[in-house]
């Protein structure tokens, strides 16, 4: 290799924080297994794939002039018969790094760019000898992002340290056979306070245990339970803190079993650990592939039919995007117009919010990676291999308290949070915006139950959340609904008892109803299938009815103000709400509470999470008060925004005046104030009454007939655990989308999903 390259480029190697991106390509989703692997750069580890196609590898050097790179090819090793080392046991919620070496055997080369793609060996120098062994032996970025997700670390409390117990005595092996109030012997808690044994907590499809254990902390308020079966020698065992409702650490655990007698040297781990169980759950979902007579179902490859592998419990991502990404709008934006974005793109990919939603879309529209595995041959059913959108839920959950996790989380609120960021990115950037196709305007309607005067307002919209009307005619069976009942309770008028109307002047009862002030090219209704049973949700088997041909929804546009409706004087102007956990609102506002009602529990509650807002809900749901208008903060004597915070949001894509009128709005807290300026689209913040304004989104001409062209299926007992999966209606089949697994779906079971999207019919 005649370079010079190799010796007078300086490099350094990747630290245990460096992002290392060698397993695929930062752009695409060509990875180490294909026949030429991928470069990695030696100068900032930047992953780019060499296929001619679109040689991202090249392109990279184009961009940053960093010459060296290490290409990396893998093959797979057959695994040896026996010596394989037992697994490394999970002592929290974390995915344990394989060791890489035992399932695969590695080519590695340098390749110099600047010549015109020169190589040489892994060891031409000392130093990138070094380099490129550290890349070796780094984890991968995909990986960091995978065990950061995972990882929860449990910690202590206050009352795990602070721990206080009856005296000592030794407790009888048998009373720890089984529970003191039950014959159950597994799922067993010990209260390190009293020494109590109860059974766990009923799970919502029954199984888990009889509550014995919760019970006892009420009547008692021992908050502190170990759960016999996971003690293990080294004195670690399942700890649970009822008045944290948490996992928790007991850094004392040996000491306080002492007192009662146990021995953790000779405690032997007989049960799963919550984290095992949990993990268990989350990794090993599967999903049955048959018809109801037995046949696999038949398998679909090639353009649009890419599946995505389940990255541990992302599932809830993945039947969305496949939902999403059905739409031609979003298919123009990010697979055609963002076609060359890489070429001019100087950000790094693997945090480049366009770079990423262009791979997603060419790894699920291209076909390349759609196709029959072939080292799976002797399989009676081809199957495919997907693609793992790993970089791209690493990017669009970064920050986020819930979606940054790997916790299980809710398809809806994915769909709105995506939508929300798409939104805020394309408002930045001053470029077409594919969300357009599901907003919308919603006519609000109020009227004095006393003075009969009314007031009618209009909110833009992306999405609706209908109720499922429960007819119960069994235990856990009800009668099937109409999709139309179902659209009657959103538009259904309700009641608002002490109404402060302005032209009365005193509290009275109002009435309340929302009509459509215009509809979106696609439709997207959330079927709120739960109802809340001793406090918990519980989902509802309740199937809806759709009838055939096009649905029409002509009679829930809206009408305006009719003649002879005289409308009602102004409110005074009010201050701006208290700063609020906006992710706690909306997960409350899905669950079918009003936004009103949501915001009060949260303010009652010290702003603490949804949780304990909503039991607070449940504590308050008579108060007479309920629906009051918030208490306000800030007002006249607000002080005024910031350079700093108005710059910040001019760097989103809004005029000076827009940033003051939103922080001003929202007690100049700049988050809250991004999120008002994309809920008041009109708004320029000028004080003028001919202030320009901008399009209400939607269209107002009827007829407005609608096809299912996709729904979210969710598939388990409860709404905080089971696996969603997608249907999509593609070239006149239906289309199963189960993670990585992808067939044609003769009999798709669109009256029990979760989240439909609704196509405008062209005629």
């Amino acid at each position: 290799m005649a370079c010079t390259h190799v010796t007078t480029t300086k490099l350094t190697a990747p630290s245990a924080y460096t992002q290392v991106h060698k397993e695929e390509c930062t752009q695409c989703f060509d990875s180490q297994d294909g026949s030429e692997g991928i470069d990695v750069c030696l100068t900032c580890f930047n992953g780019g794939c060499v296929d001619p196609a679109r040689d991202h590898a090249r392109n990279h050097f184009n961009l940053t002039g960093h010459p060296l790179a290490l290409n990396i090819r893998r093959t797979v090793v057959d695994k040896p018969d026996d010596g394989t080392p037992p697994p490394q046991k999970i002592s929290k919620l974390a995915i344990v790094p394989e060791d890489e070496e035992v399932k695969y055997d590695h080519s590695l080369k340098i390749r110099c760019y600047a010549c015109q793609g020169a190589e040489c060996a892994k060891d031409c120098t000392p130093e990138i000898s070094a380099v490129a062994d550290a890349i070796m032996s780094a984890m991968s970025s995909a990986k960091q992002s995978e065990v950061k997700a995972w990882e929860e670390e449990i910690t202590a409390c206050e009352h795990t340290l602070c721990l206080v117990q009856d005296p000592p005595k030794k407790l009888e092996q048998k009373s720890l056979a089984h529970c003191a109030d039950c014959d159950l012997k597994e799922n067993l808690w010990l209260c390190l306070a009293c020494g109590s044994l109860g059974c766990g907590r009923r799970h919502y499809d029954g199984s888990g245990g009889n509550n014995h254990a919760l019970e006892h902390y009420e009547k008692t308020g021992h908050g502190v339970s170990c759960k016999l079966g996971t003690i293990t020698p080294e004195g670690t065992a399942d700890i649970y803190c009822y008045i944290c409702n948490d996992a928790r650490l007991d850094n004392d655990l040996s000491t306080h079993l002492a007192n009662w007698g146990i021995n953790v040297s000779q405690q032997m781990k007989t049960e799963k650990s919550m984290t095992e169980l949990q993990l268990e759950q989350n990794l090993n979902f599967d999903f049955s592939m048959t018809t109801e007579d037995g046949k696999q179902l038949e398998p679909k490859f090639g353009p649009g039919y890419t599946g995505l592998k389940n990255l541990g419990n992302s599932c809830y991502m993945a039947s969305v995007l496949q939902a999403v990404f059905d739409i031609d709008a979003f298919q123009e934006r990010y697979s055609v117009q963002l076609a060359d974005h890489a070429k001019t793109c100087t950000n790094e990919p693997a945090n480049c919010w366009h770079c990423q939603l262009h791979k997603l879309a060419d790894g699920m529209l291209s076909g390349r990676y759609s196709q029959p595995n072939p080292k799976k041959s002797d399989e009676q059913v081809p199957s495919q291999d997907g693609i793992a959108p790993g970089m791209f839920k690493a990017l669009v959950g970064k920050g986020h308290e819930e979606f940054s996790t790997m916790r299980q989380q809710d398809a809806y609120e994915f769909f709105q949070y995506l939508t929300k960021t798409i939104t805020q990115k394309e408002h930045a950037t001053k470029t077409s915006d594919p969300t357009s196709q599901f907003e919308f305007a919603l006519e609000q309607r109020l009227q004095c139950g006393k003075c009969k005067k009314v007031r009618y307002q209009t909110d833009n919209a992306n999405s609706i959340s209908v109720g499922v009307p429960a007819k119960q005619v069994g235990e856990d069976a009800y009668e099937p609904v109409d999709f139309y009942e179902c659209m009657d309770t959103f538009v259904a008028e309700e009641l608002v008892e002490g109404y402060n109307c302005p032209s009365c002047n005193e509290k009275t009862t109002a009435h309340k109803s929302v009509k459509f002030g215009t509809f979106p090219q696609v439709l997207v209704v959330h079927a709120r299938r739960f109802a809340f049973v001793d406090w918990v949700p519980r989902k509802l088997r309740v199937e809806i009815k759709f009838p055939e041909g096009q649905l029409n929804f002509d009679k829930y546009m809206g009408t305006g103000q009719q003649i002879g409706e005289e409308l009602l004087p102004a409110d005074a102007p009010a201050a701006a709400e208290p700063a609020l956990d906006q992710a706690a609102v909306e997960q409350l506002t899905t669950m079918g509470f009003p936004e009103n009602r949501c915001k009060r529990a949260l303010l009652n509650t010290g702003n603490n999470g949804a949780e304990i807002a909503m039991n607070w809900l449940f504590e308050h749901m008579e108060d007479p008060g309920i629906d009051d208008p918030l208490p306000s903060e800030g007002g006249a004597n607000a002080s005024a925004a910031s350079d700093e915070q108005i710059g910040l949001l001019c760097e989103m894509g809004f005029s000076p005046l827009q940033a003051k009128k939103a922080l001003k709005e929202t007690s100049n807290d700049p988050q809250r104030a991004l999120d008002w300026l994309f809920s008041h689209p009109d708004e320029t913040g000028e004080e003028s009454e001919e202030s320009a304004t901008k399009d209400t989104p939607g269209d107002a001409n009827p007829p407005f007939n609608y096809t299912v062209k996709s729904f979210v299926s969710h598939k388990g007992t409860s709404v905080h655990c089971g696996h969603y999966v997608a249907h999509v209606l593609k070239e006149e089949n239906w289309v199963l989308f189960n993670d990585n697994k992808v067939a044609v779906s003769p009999k798709p079971p669109i009256g029990e999903a979760y989240l439909y999207f609704l196509s405008r019919s062209k005629i």
